[in-house]
């Protein structure tokens, strides 16, 4: 009946409101098969996200979806994400859950016995007290639109609100907590229905009033830890020193390189259009003295197998360097540190391997070119500049 599918229209309401309210911690309690985690996961807005569940099994077969990929761990960002799961019931006190900025319960609460709803506003409004709460469950007065459907939507489920009796408990729980509560949902009646049966999934978002704990009088639990910590990953961030700089290295070869290529081209480009024809034979010689230098030609003729890029150039053209760390002396010294680049004696200058160059003896030329004090020449040549 619905494009995209139900539950996918829930946890789209869910990541949307994190788009828009940015919380740092969020937690999805009753998370079962962490489909919402998984998108959630990607909102770099969330420090924390962690899911809870009666269901242990089921979680330990799908932590795995909740792993860094790949370009995690090659663009990691700024923010210092990390995913937990606990096996846990949603009437137990844990204080760890305490002072999250948002908790969903996303098709949760008509799992719970009539009795356990009590237990379940003083925990989630009372203890863990989060700043938000989104909270989803079936509305009846939607169900005689499914076809050949009769009693619960699900066998598991040990009740199913209309619209007035959710709006009644969610407005007694406020007034009990000191939240306050909007009224909304997802799955859309046909046309000319709307009014009369209201949503599929019904969704109250709960907001803590300003000034008030929410905390229960005489809850001294310090020591409550009932949930089993069954998964937990720290995510690649940019704030660990060591990701920094390997980052902050893989952005200096990349744009080192492509820099390189850039000026290689424009080189091409000159030696085409000079009209002198002993310039073009010098020119023709598969692009030999390339340095962004004003160093004496017979030196370039002999040192031509590799490239020079000019630090301050990288710095210019790469803002995310300037994220990374921050001056150009900082950037000099961790390159020189780093064994996977090659600078000059002054960690002024990049440099390169031409791959369209072959040399027997290219490690004794590089040594001698990194010793020596031609790379640290004013570069000068008219082709870099008006790149700049």
């Amino acid at each position: 009946m619905f494009n995209p599918s139900l539950h996918i229209q829930r946890h789209q309401f869910v990541v949307d409101f994190v788009m828009k309210d940015k919380p740092k911690k969020v937690a999805d309690l009753g998370c079962s098969d962490c489909g919402l985690l998984r998108m959630l996961k990607f909102r770099r807005e969330i420090d924390l996200l962690v899911g809870v569940d009666v269901n242990g099994a089921k979680l330990t077969k799908k932590k795995h979806g909740l792993a860094p990929l790949s370009t995690d761990y090659l663009q990691p960002s700024f923010n210092q994400l990390c995913v937990q799961l606990y096996q846990g019931s949603v009437t137990q006190k844990d204080v760890r859950l305490r002072g999250f900025d948002l908790v969903t319960c996303i098709e949760v609460i008509e799992h719970l016995p009539l009795d356990d709803l009590d237990p379940f506003s003083e925990v989630v409004f009372g203890y863990m007290a989060p700043q938000t709460v989104i909270i989803s469950t079936p509305n009846s007065e939607f169900n005689p639109l499914f076809p050949r459907m009769s009693g619960f939507r699900n066998s598991d489920h040990k009740f199913e609100w209309t619209r007035a009796e959710f709006q009644s408990w969610a407005l007694k729980t406020c007034g009990e907590y000191s939240f306050k509560v909007e009224f909304t949902g997802v799955g859309k009646a046909p046309p000319g229905r709307e009014e009369s049966v209201g949503f599929c999934s019904q969704i109250a978002v709960f907001h803590r009033l300003a000034g008030r704990d929410g905390h229960t009088s005489g809850d001294d639990a310090s020591n409550r830890f009932p949930y089993t910590l069954l998964y937990s990953i720290n995510y690649p961030s940019l704030h660990d020193n060591n990701i920094r700089q390997a980052a902050l290295v893989s952005e200096v070869l990349y744009w080192a390189e492509k820099l390189k290529k850039e000026w290689l081209d424009k080189l091409a480009e000159k030696q085409e259009e000079e009209s002198c024809a002993e310039d073009s034979v010098r020119a023709g010689r598969e692009h030999e003295g390339i340095f962004w230098t004003s160093g004496d030609e017979q030196e370039c003729r002999t040192l031509h197998r590799h490239v020079s890029v000019p630090l301050h150039q990288l710095w210019t053209r790469c803002p995310k360097l300037g994220e990374l760390t921050a001056n150009l002396s900082n950037l000099s010294q961790i390159i020189m540190e780093n064994p996977q680049i090659k600078t000059n004696q002054e960690g002024s200058t990049v440099i390169l391997c031409n791959p369209e160059e072959g040399n027997k003896h290219e490690d004794e030329e590089l040594c001698s070119l990194m010793d020596s004090g031609y790379v640290d020449a004013k570069y000068t040549d008219e082709l870099w500049e008006t790149d700049a």
